[in-house]
């Protein structure tokens, strides 16, 4: 589950053990600032004993700040960790507070599970009160609740998975969600055309379908209409994009749109297809591929054998050859 694959994590982060957390490298620093809050001074009555006992015993925050920076360092993050680790293992060295217990929760307004073999997105997400990206990319989703997303969401991105049905995203999906990415599914048109309009996705800015199996051009664009605040939609790669006026009628059809499959969409390329959309009858749901054979190697050329004579007797020979093409 997303619950289980952020617990083993953090986990592997280290956030309680040096030098983050709390231990004997930094305990009188906060013992000190829960006393001051107390109207305490802590260590005795004297600030100078107090910080000579830091300077002997324990590490200033510099010092284990630069122990987590420093590329050399045993602590050091590896290479492939994001920025985010970073920032919460610096986090719990100068507030380790703010990471014990349930109130790591209340930190995290990112969270990124990348090919963690996630299964199940679970309602254990419910907890991040503040979350508003969830990036689940590159694991082995087939099934999204929206029960279980955090309603604060704004981005929501899935792409590398074996999503195939919108039904129960579409539930009671996260009303302000601007950017939902479900690039290399298994989402087949018409059945989940449906789900991809307004009603489910009323402040929807960018949408990534790529790669997966929309055929229904036609179908696909008569609900994609009613998104009024999409500027950014990716398509390519389904079957739908081999349509010959596949672009110019997406771009007549969807006027607000900026960029498509990655392409900015210019004044002189609207103009070149003004109308089109108005011309459905021009696109044809189907598509060529010409197949150019150069040389097949290991079967006789016909031409070379010789012609046998008028009247001859000699046994007459022929070959059939099959040849399979697999796309």
């Amino acid at each position: 589950s997303v619950s289980a694959a952020f617990w083993e994590h953090l986990q592997c982060l280290g956030l309680q053990d040096f030098p983050c957390g709390l231990g004997s490298w930094n305990k009188s620093r906060f013992d000190a600032h829960r006393s001051r809050c107390r109207g305490q001074l802590g260590l005795g009555a004297d600030p100078a004993r107090q910080e000579e006992t830091m300077l002997l015993e324990e590490e200033s925050p510099e010092a284990l700040m630069e122990l987590l920076r420093d590329q050399h360092s045993p602590w050091a993050l590896p290479p492939d960790c994001s920025p985010q680790d970073q920032r919460l293992r610096e986090m719990a060295v100068l507030a380790p507070e703010l990471i014990r217990g349930s109130n790591i929760f209340r930190v995290f307004r990112s969270l990124r599970i990348i090919d963690k073999r996630v299964e199940e997105v679970d309602e254990g997400l419910l907890r991040f009160h503040q979350l508003e990206e969830l990036i689940l990319s590159a694991n082995q989703i087939s099934r999204i609740t929206s029960a279980n997303l955090p309603q604060t969401l704004k981005v929501l991105e899935l792409c590398c998975n074996a999503v195939a049905d919108l039904q129960d995203l579409c539930a009671h999906p996260p009303p302000e969600l601007q950017h939902l990415g479900l690039g290399y599914n298994r989402l087949c048109g018409p059945a989940q055309d449906k789900y991809l309009t307004a009603a489910f996705w009323p402040n929807l800015v960018s949408l990534d379908l790529s790669f997966n199996n929309f055929t229904d051009l036609l179908g696909l664009v008569s609900q994609l209409s009613s998104l009024q605040k999409l500027r950014i939609l990716v398509l390519q790669g389904n079957p739908l994009a081999l349509i010959p006026t596949y672009r110019g009628f997406l771009v007549d059809s969807l006027p607000k749109l900026s960029i498509l499959d990655d392409i900015h969409i210019g004044p002189d390329e609207r103009h070149q297809f003004h109308g089109l959309a108005r011309q459905p009858e021009l696109i044809r749901s189907e598509a060529r591929v010409v197949v150019s054979i150069g040389k097949i190697k290991g079967v006789p050329d016909p031409s070379t054998c010789q012609q046998l004579e008028v009247g001859s007797e000699a046994p007459v020979i022929t070959y059939s050859y099959c040849v399979t093409y697999e796309f």
